[in-house]
């Protein structure tokens, strides 16, 4: 491939490799190419902060042996495996899409909070939120009940119960624009975007936009 973006998926399910970058494709607009790349040694979903920091091992071999004729890197799981080691041994642009998605959602002082099916990954997105510097605007995270690899395989559960999700955030939080947080959740991010009033932020095509920001990429 001719001078691309590469997306790499911490997750190991092909099928949410596919979406992710179908849904980074669709961002790009043509703008830059977008590949994948899939972790195989991570479960299918990450769920639990150990999974997460296991993951980031394999996402930095991945980014090194892809950073030759790659522009761009972007890490696609939300608490952003990886993603300090990238930035600090490749010469190229790197970028989460949970640093991507908080920094825009935190734009112009508004204030934002997360909506996700994994309760056990919260205390791994609020140091998130403290180490971008945007905890201030952060108005904290709204999941799901139940599993959430059970929960991802009925769309149609999935969509409303993050939609109940983002409810709470608004609602409840305070919430003036919310994040949905989570790589596999990109097609359910996409989905509520026309539901609600309030800003509902998608990770991919967030980072991507940056990604194509930094690289002065014209739209």
């Amino acid at each position: 491939m001719s001078a691309h973006i590469l997306l790499i998926n911490p997750n190991s399910s092909l099928a949410t490799s596919d979406m992710m970058v179908s849904i980074a494709r669709r961002a790009a607009s043509g703008r830059m190419a977008v590949a994948v790349a899939t972790a195989m040694r991570n479960p299918p979903m990450i769920v639990t902060p150990e999974q997460l920091d296991a993951a980031a091992a394999e996402v930095v071999e991945i980014g090194e042996r892809h950073e030759a004729g790659c522009l761009g890197i972007v890490v696609s799981a939300f608490g952003d495996p990886g993603l300090a080691a990238l930035k600090r041994r490749l010469a190229i642009p790197v970028i989460g899409i949970c640093e991507a998605s908080m920094i825009e959602a935190s734009q112009g002082g508004r204030k934002f909070g997360v909506a996700t099916t994994t309760p056990e990954l919260i205390q791994a997105i609020d140091d998130r939120a403290r180490d971008l510097g945007v905890w201030d605007q952060y108005t904290g995270i709204r999941c799901t009940s139940g599993d959430p690899l059970a929960l991802s395989a009925h769309p149609e559960r999935l969509l409303e119960a993050l939609g109940d999700a983002v409810r709470q955030c608004v609602e409840l939080d305070g919430a003036e624009a919310v994040i949905i947080g989570g790589g596999p959740l990109g097609q359910a991010a996409e989905q509520l975007q026309p539901l609600f009033p309030t800003p509902i932020i998608a990770p991919i095509p967030s980072a991507i936009d940056r990604m194509l920001d930094l690289m002065q990429v014209a739209a």
